[in-house]
């Protein structure tokens, strides 16, 4: 999460907010960031910090923002690329993989363990990132008879779901070692097994 900036263009200083509350979850495992802690990292005040995000929970917010951007867009390059099915659902599962591995502090978000203790709206948000994307699956998975003639051994509600289960439970895995368990490891040895026979 880094901005390209001109010499003469200021600091955008909500970037600047976001990337150090970033950095902060990634460099502080399982504490609760604190407004004063923010302010205290991002060299402002609390009352600047209220001035560009009116809670903290809007800062989260803005994170979240932040997720859902860039990994949708990637989706959506991948469908434009990519017609096969198979393929495409193995590109979209790596990008979110990858995507977590990058930004530890951002996949501690994903994966709930940021969001203890924080707004319920905070969590809402999270739970619909999920629900889209795993009716984006299914959409991928309903145009294999479509575009391939083929169809799978289970239904595509019940494959959309386990491919979300299986990207959130390699994040909370990531979340949970401290960093030292990649999402991406194995995972193209996973994604065989769980494709054989499809």
């Amino acid at each position: 999460m880094v901005a390209t900036q001109s010499k003469n263009q200021k600091p955008n200083r909500k970037h600047q907010i976001l990337e150090s509350l970033a950095l902060m979850l990634q460099n502080c495992p399982g504490q609760r960031i604190t407004t004063a802690k923010l302010a205290a990292e991002v060299g402002f005040s609390e009352a600047a910090l209220y001035r560009h995000f009116p809670s903290k929970a809007r800062m989260f917010e803005g994170l979240i923002d932040f997720i859902e951007e860039s990994i949708f867009s990637r989706i959506n390059l991948i469908l434009s690329d990519h017609k096969e099915t198979l393929v495409r659902c193995h590109h979209i599962l790596h990008v979110l993989l990858v995507f977590s591995e990058r930004n530890p502090g951002m996949c501690r978000i994903l994966a709930g363990d940021a969001l203890m203790g924080e707004n319920e709206r905070l969590r809402n948000r999270v739970h619909q990132f999920f629900e889209k994307l795993e009716s984006q699956f299914k959409q991928v998975l309903r145009e294999r008879k479509l575009r391939e003639g083929k169809t799978f051994t289970i239904s595509e509600a019940a494959l959309a779901s386990l491919l979300v289960s299986f990207a959130e439970g390699k994040m909370s895995q990531y979340v949970r070692s401290g960093y030292t368990k990649k999402p991406s490891s194995d995972f193209n040895e996973q994604w065989q097994f769980l494709m054989a026979d499809k």
